[in-house]
């Protein structure tokens, strides 16, 4: 089983931004006994620019990106760097979600030299799905941005770990099945440590260990043997790390949500899938804090006024029921 998983935290708006201080939040993550932090790190944001020397990390302008990082670097906590987000410069003017076509490589190895302590790192996210990747294409995704990360991260250390595919839960119209990405990949000739899925539920009824839909092609955590069987097809032993997963919760959102309880019973049951399935290495919760917008998402282990859920406590010490007889 895998007895070495990490567990974590992603809330880049609340990590970045608040409420509160950088050092309040840091504080918060250390209470709820956080293995590892996940922050995506905007390409587009921190090269606005093109810089002069692009694998230089002084000609980027990291920002609150690096404030943060720094901070987490300084809390001693491991942190697994997201890399995202495409300038005009660098994807013929399109954009953040279109696909770069140069300077990829550069900016991860760039990323890798301003942040030595960071080893673990994912290519993009959720390029299956056209929300985040223009064009949805498994080869260009391996061309232009998996293999060359791949690449310059381990140039600029052997200590780099990359998770490619980063997939979502299903196939959206305009999108791919993480299966045939995965799959795509693979006859691409990826380059990658480690394969990365967000196992989502497709809806309030799916439980950690029961589908919704088993004949679907989706890949939740009630699929995770499936989803490692498919990595071990494609990719041979490569781990695979859990990188977004989590439930809404109703209050406040009536049609997507969960009661707490059922919440807080889920991350102990997520935990205890991942503890049980070889290979699976790491499981990150998302969110913190609930987003303001009711349309938004609202899967935190907080509510938006910042009221603890059931949640947090399950986050901090996850439990569950394994069998039962009777009332034992």
């Amino acid at each position: 089983a895998s007895t070495g998983a990490q567990f974590g935290l992603q809330d880049d708006a609340w990590l970045m931004y608040g409420p509160g201080t950088l050092s309040q939040r840091l504080t918060t993550l250390d209470n709820l006994g956080v293995g590892v932090v996940r922050l995506t790190l905007r390409f587009d944001q921190v090269a606005a620019k093109k810089p002069a020397s692009p694998r230089s990390p002084d000609d980027y302008d990291w920002g609150v990106f690096g404030e943060t990082l720094d901070a987490l670097h300084a809390q001693h906590m491991t942190v697994l760097v997201t890399l995202y987000g495409s300038p005009g410069w660098a994807n013929g003017g399109h954009s953040s979600s279109a696909l770069p076509t140069s300077g990829f490589g550069n900016f991860a190895f760039a990323a890798a030299k301003r942040f030595p302590w960071v080893h673990l790192w994912t290519a993009w996210n959720e390029p299956n799905s056209r929300t985040f990747a223009v064009p949805v294409s498994p080869s260009l995704y391996v061309h232009d941005v998996l293999n060359p990360a791949y690449a310059a991260l381990h140039e600029a250390s052997s200590a780099n770990r990359l998770a490619g595919g980063v997939t979502s839960p299903r196939k959206t119209p305009s999108g791919m099945a993480p299966l045939d990405f995965m799959e795509g990949m693979r006859a691409a000739h990826a380059r990658l440590d480690a394969y990365a899925q967000n196992p989502y539920p497709v809806d309030k009824f799916e439980t950690p260990s029961h589908s919704s839909c088993e004949g679907c092609a989706t890949f939740t955590m009630a699929k995770l043997p499936e989803i490692r069987a498919a990595v071990t097809r494609n990719f041979g032993s490569k781990p695979l790390w859990l990188t977004e997963y989590g439930y809404q919760t109703n209050p406040p959102d009536r049609l997507l949500g969960v009661s707490y309880a059922l919440q807080a019973a889920y991350v102990g049951q997520a935990a205890y899938r991942v503890w049980a399935q070889p290979g699976v290495t790491l499981l990150i919760q998302f969110l913190v804090r609930d987003e303001p917008a009711l349309g938004g998402w609202q899967s935190g282990l907080f509510t938006a006024g910042g009221t603890a859920k059931l949640s947090y406590h399950a986050f901090a010490l996850p439990l569950v029921q394994v069998s039962r007889h009777g009332s034992s």
